[in-house]
C-alpha cells in the first residue's frame, strides 16, 4: 500500500507560500508558510499535519489493540500536541480520552502504551512520545 500527499512551495522561505494536498482529495491545496509554521497565520502547518496523523494512528491502533482484548471502544478521542524546537519535531504529546465499557485502568494502561509505541507513525517519528489519559 502507498499513500500520497504533496506539497507545492513558491518562492523564499519567509515570503514565499505553498499548498499541500492529499491524493484522497480531502484535503486539497491547503495553504502553508512560514506563517503558519512559526507564526499564527492562516493556514496549516507540516508539525499540525504530523499531529492529526498521529493522533489518527494511535486512536485506530488502540482500538485495535483493545478489541483483540474483548473490549469494544464507544469512544476515542487524541489529540497530538507536536513540540517543533531548534528545526526538529522533538516530542508527540497524545491526550486521550477515551471511553471503554468493562475495562479496568490497569489493562487500559498497559493496552494504551502497547498502541503508543506500536503505531505505525510512533515508529516513524524519532521523537520522545508521551501519553496522558482520562478513561471513562
Amino acid at each position: 500500500m502507498i499513500r500520497k500527499g504533496s506539497a507545492v512551495w513558491k518562492g523564499s522561505l519567509k515570503e514565499g507560500k505553498g499548498t499541500v494536498s492529499l491524493e484522497s482529495g480531502v484535503l486539497k491545496d491547503a495553504q502553508y508558510s512560514f506563517k503558519t509554521r512559526f507564526e499564527n497565520g492562516k493556514g496549516t502547518n507540516p508539525e499540525e499535519l504530523v499531529g492529526a496523523a498521529h493522533a489518527g494512528c494511535f486512536s485506530m491502533q488502540l482500538s485495535a489493540f483493545l478489541t483483540e482484548d474483548g473490549f469494544e471502544p464507544d469512544k476515542i478521542e487524541t489529540i497530538s500536541e507536536i513540540t517543533f524546537e531548534d528545526g526538529e519535531i522533538k516530542k508527540s504529546h497524545l491526550i486521550l480520552n477515551a471511553e471503554v465499557p468493562g475495562i479496568d485502568k490497569d489493562k487500559f494502561d498497559k493496552i494504551a502504551n502497547k498502541a503508543k509505541e506500536s503505531c505505525p507513525l510512533s515508529k516513524l517519528l524519532k521523537a520522545e512520545i508521551t501519553l496522558e489519559y482520562d478513561l471513562k
